[in-house]
C-alpha cells in the first residue's frame, strides 16, 4: 500500500472568479500544492493582489481580466496562456453569481445573467481547454457547484436552476471525455465565510437558521474547500470523475 501524490508541481491550473473569495482561496490553495496558476476575473485590481500572492509562494501566475460570458475572450485568453505553457492540467470552474429574489420578482434578464455566468460560462471555459488535455491524454476540470444544485433552497430559482446544470454537466463530460483521459468532478459548498455572504451571515436571525440546518454546527471556512479541490486535481484522485462531492457540514443529509 502507498499514499498517492497530492503534489501538482510542474502542472497549470487554471481558476475563474479568482479575484476574491472562494476563487481566491483555490487559487493560492493550487500553489501552495505546487501548481503554477492563471487566474480569471473581470477586476484587473483584484487579480493583481491575488497574482502577487501566488508568486510569494514561489509559483508563476498569469492574470486574464476576462468577461467569461464572451466566448471570444474566454477563446483567445485560453489559446494565449497555452502559447506561453504549452498546456493546461487543471481548470477549476468558479465564477458564479446569485440574485436572491422570489421565483415570482426573478426578471428574464436576471434568469439569462445567472445561468450564462453559472453555467453556460464553465461549458465555455470546459470547451476551450478539452482540445488542448484530449491532445495531452490528460486532463482536470473542476466545477464548483453548490447544496443548490442538490436540494431546494428558498429564492433562488435561476442559482438553483444552474447549479443543478452545471452537476448535470459534470456527468455528462466526465462520461464523453474519460476517452481522453480527462476528469470532471464538483464540489458543492454550503455557506462559507466570504465577502458575499458577510451580510447575511451577520443577521443572527439568519445564521441561527443555517446553522439549525448544517450537522457539523458552524459555517464554512475558505480552507475547508481546499483539501478538496487539491485533492480531486491531484493523482490522488486518478481514479475518481463524474462525482460532485459536497463540503457541507453535513447540511445535504436531509436538505434544508
Amino acid at each position: 500500500m502507498y499514499l498517492p501524490s497530492f503534489d501538482l508541481t510542474g502542472q497549470i491550473a487554471v481558476v475563474t472568479g479568482a479575484g476574491r473569495g472562494i476563487g481566491r482561496a483555490l487559487a493560492i490553495g493550487l500553489a501552495e500544492a505546487g501548481a503554477d496558476v492563471a487566474i480569471f476575473a473581470r477586476t484587473m485590481a483584484d487579480l493583481e493582489k491575488v497574482k502577487q500572492e501566488i508568486e510569494q509562494i514561489g509559483r508563476k501566475s498569469w492574470l486574464f481580466a476576462v468577461d467569461i460570458q464572451k466566448k471570444e475572450e474566454v477563446e483567445n485568453a485560453i489559446q494565449e496562456l497555452i502559447t506561453q505553457t504549452g498546456k493546461i492540467d487543471i481548470l477549476v470552474n468558479n465564477a458564479g453569481l446569485n440574485i436572491r429574489k422570489p421565483a415570482l420578482e426573478v426578471t428574464d434578464e436576471e434568469w439569462d445573467t445567472i445561468l450564462n455566468i453559472n453555467l453556460k460560462s464553465a461549458f465555455m471555459m470546459s470547451k476551450a481547454v478539452a482540445n488542448s488535455m484530449k491532445e495531452a491524454r490528460r486532463g482536470v476540470i473542476i466545477n464548483i457547484t453548490s447544496v443548490a444544485g442538490h436540494v431546494a433552497l428558498r429564492t433562488g430559482v435561476p442559482y438553483g436552476a444552474s447549479k443543478a446544470g452545471l452537476v448535470q454537466m459534470t456527468k455528462t463530460l466526465a462520461l464523453e471525455w474519460a476517452k481522453y483521459g480527462i476528469r470532471v468532478n464538483a464540489v458543492g459548498p454550503w455557506y462559507f465565510k466570504t465577502e458575499l455572504t458577510n451580510k447575511l451571515l451577520n443577521n443572527p436571525n439568519y445564521l441561527d437558521e443555517i446553522l439549525a440546518h448544517t450537522p457539523m454546527k458552524r459555517i464554512g471556512e475558505l480552507q475547508d474547500l481546499v483539501g478538496p479541490v487539491v485533492f480531486l486535481a491531484s493523482d490522488a484522485a486518478s481514479y475518481v470523475t463524474g462525482q460532485t462531492l459536497f463540503v457541507d457540514g453535513g447540511m445535504t443529509i436531509y436538505g434544508f
